[in-house]
């Protein structure tokens, strides 16, 4: 009979105690790794999916660590990798306006696309950051609004990641470039490329202080909707703004046109009840999650995550993910009485 090896439960002790620690060291960069796998995947799931790669590659490759840069700078490169790898099997994710051209009423409703393309919004809670520091706000916002990330995500995967790497987290050419195996002059030309590539989207606009009379605008957006009331609803409209509800394929512009499509479908007949608007927080931007009334059940369910980009004081984007499983991930109920 063969003699066990006298030291094997004690190996196997000292491997799972090695690697709790290795999991608590990893922990802390979870909330940063999952705002960049955010940026570069469009996707929460996904993010999610990428971190817990990342953690396992770092954990089978921690003998490779050897301080030459940064644990962040590392795990950042690793997770970077996994993205790329993923991205290679995955569609782009886009929303209708960067999908295709704009539609219009005199067109049939397109059939709802449910393969996974579409970009989804994201909660601010992942980003971490300080809510009372504005310069940390306006940081924040800028790197994750809808705006930003329909224009990267239009981007090819290694454009998109040295674009990210360069001006996101702002490393150095040459930082990026040990990351991704490439040259210098290889960094340079896919980061001047990606920008030519980006020229043509338009410039974000700044978030409008949430002072008073923003204030007062967003509760007649709200009661305009709950209410449905199209003419108060288009009186907070930009005279181009757009709107779209992916995973439906088409979008719409301007206040004639987006006036008579509401008027033909989500404000159609007795609609006043039918909507409910609970405030939410995306991609610092202003959100809400929006429920539609449950005759069943009573109350209103969840429908989506709606993301309102501002000009000024008028309302120049709509754009509601008309996906009920996304509240809970904002922290929002199924259902609301």
């Amino acid at each position: 009979m063969t003699t066990p090896y006298p030291y094997a439960d004690e190996a196997a002790a000292l491997h799972r105690l090695e690697r709790e620690a290795f999991g608590q060291a990893l922990e802390p960069f979870r909330t940063r790794l999952r705002v960049h796998c955010y940026r570069l995947m469009g996707s929460l799931q996904d993010a999610d999916d990428l971190v817990q790669e990342t953690f396992l590659r770092a954990w089978k490759r921690r003998e490779t660590f050897q301080g030459r840069a940064t644990f962040s700078a590392w795990l950042y490169r690793i997770a970077t990798h996994a993205c790329l790898d993923a991205l290679e099997k995955r569609p782009r994710r886009l929303i209708p306006r960067t999908r295709g051209a704009v539609s219009t009423t005199d067109q049939p409703i397109g059939e709802s696309i449910y393969e996974p393309i579409w970009l989804e919004p994201l909660p601010d809670e992942w980003l971490g950051v300080d809510e009372t520091n504005p310069e940390a706000l306006l940081a924040g916002r800028e790197r994750v609004s809808i705006a930003f990330m329909a224009a990267l995500h239009l981007l090819p995967p290694r454009q998109r990641a040295v674009l990210i790497l360069r001006e996101v987290l702002e490393w150095s050419a040459r930082e990026v470039a040990e990351a991704l195996d490439l040259s210098v002059p290889a960094v340079k030309s896919l980061l001047r490329r990606a920008r030519v590539n980006l020229g043509g989207q338009p410039p974000e606009a700044p978030l409008p202080p949430l002072d008073t009379a923003l204030q007062t605008r967003l509760q007649a957006y709200v009661q305009a909707w709950e209410s449905a009331d199209i003419p108060a609803l288009l009186a907070l409209l930009t005279e181009d703004a757009t709107f779209s509800m992916p995973p439906i394929p088409g979008w719409y512009q301007g206040v004639a046109e987006i006036g008579r499509l509401v008027g033909k479908t989500i404000f159609a007949g007795p609609a006043a009840g039918r909507w409910r608007l609970i405030p939410a927080k995306a991609n610092r931007q202003i959100a809400f999650g929006l429920y539609r009334i449950d005759p069943e059940h009573g109350g209103h369910s969840a429908y989506g995550i709606q993301v309102v980009t501002f000009k000024g004081v008028q309302v120049s984007d709509i754009i509601t993910f008309r996906t009920p499983g996304l509240v809970s991930r904002f922290g929002l109920p199924e259902h609301v009485t």
